[in-house]
């Protein structure tokens, strides 16, 4: 299978859908522009505001999707919610926040950005941090998407396999941001996304978009012949023309040195980001809780944002965020595809 057949782009590259503001509509229109294939973040967005994106990208012509986030199960420890609060009431505290300290959980308004899918379908509906019921599998290809599933493991692909899903978005541990992993008590283990979607595409016949240390063509090639069919990228545009990441992110990643880091310390699930003292100070202590912990640093990591302080912000990046660079991302997504 080709990418035109999976995702109907010309080129063998998705722009990733980096949720919280870094791909804007800018971004997707670019990376459509340059041939690649556009997902727009689903997750976090009011449904008019993801049905406003969704007319847009419509307008602008080539293949576009969705990406949307899975609610899990609530198990929430409260005790253990109530003790991280308190820990984080010094950093809100010299930020000028009040946090929240009832537990906040929501589903992200998943039936009615599902709701919204049916009744103005896209080409591509992708999911992360687990598998929707057959049902709604079944529902989005009746009306014409096609749906892929975003697994980190050889026993979440044959799952999302036999969920009915059309294609899987592999995701190897090198990538920023939240591992799509269905277990956010799940320990992330170092490997390289090559081998990771090699025993995917061993275990699983279905197509395979890889995501996860992208950092060049040499990456890219690398996937492609481990078996993928397209290469998703995401830290590589973080830094473009088009990126909405906050001048504070985008300046915390051109100036640091750190090394990256998995960490729950931000929201309650496991994520990559780049170490800083936010990270130092409360990552051995962090809960699992997702969405709760998530919204009870959100106004935190905000003001962070806001105030220059890139030591309380929430760093996403995949290991190869030292290649990340100025200028406009279509030229970063071609340079990507270069020699294909």
């Amino acid at each position: 299978m080709t990418t035109a057949d999976l995702l109907g782009s010309e080129l063998p590259i998705v722009a990733a859908p980096m949720a919280g503001g870094p791909t804007t509509a800018g971004l997707a229109a670019a990376a459509t522009e340059a041939g690649a294939f556009a997902f727009l973040p689903g997750g976090y967005l009011a449904p008019d505001r993801l049905a406003s994106d969704i007319t847009a990208a419509r307008e602008r012509g080539g293949p576009f999707g969705v990406n949307l986030f899975v609610p899990g199960p609530e198990s929430l420890d409260q005790g253990a919610f109530a003790a991280y609060a308190r820990r984080l009431a010094p950093e809100a505290a010299a930020l000028g926040v009040d946090l929240v300290a009832e537990p906040v959980e929501d589903d992200d308004r998943w039936a009615d950005k599902l709701r919204l899918l049916v009744e103005d379908p896209v080409p591509v509906v992708s999911f992360t941090f687990g598998l929707p019921s057959a049902a709604d599998v079944r529902t989005l290809r009746r009306v014409g998407s096609a749906v892929l599933a975003s697994v980190t493991t050889v026993d979440e692909a044959t799952a999302a396999r036999d969920g009915g899903v059309d294609g899987l978005v592999v995701q190897g541990p090198a990538a920023g941001g939240h591992s799509a992993t269905w277990d956010p008590d799940r320990s992330i283990a170092d490997a390289p996304t090559s081998a990771v979607v090699r025993a995917v595409a061993a275990a699983v016949d279905l197509p395979l978009v890889a995501a996860g240390g992208v950092d060049g063509p040499e990456a890219v090639r690398e996937l492609l012949a481990a078996g993928a069919q397209a290469v998703a990228v995401g830290t590589l545009l973080l830094r473009t023309d088009e990126s909405g990441a906050s001048a504070t992110y985008q300046a915390a990643l051109a100036a640091s040195d750190r090394d990256t880091v998995v960490t729950r310390s931000f929201t309650g699930r496991p994520a990559r980001a780049v170490r800083n003292g936010f990270v130092d100070r409360h990552d051995a202590a962090a809960p699992v809780g997702y969405p709760a912990i998530h919204h009870l640093t959100r106004d935190l990591r905000r003001r962070a944002a806001a105030t220059g302080d890139a030591e309380r912000l929430h760093l996403w990046a995949g290991t190869g965020y030292r290649n990340a660079a100025r200028g406009p991302a279509a030229d970063v997504l071609r340079t990507l595809a270069a020699g294909l």
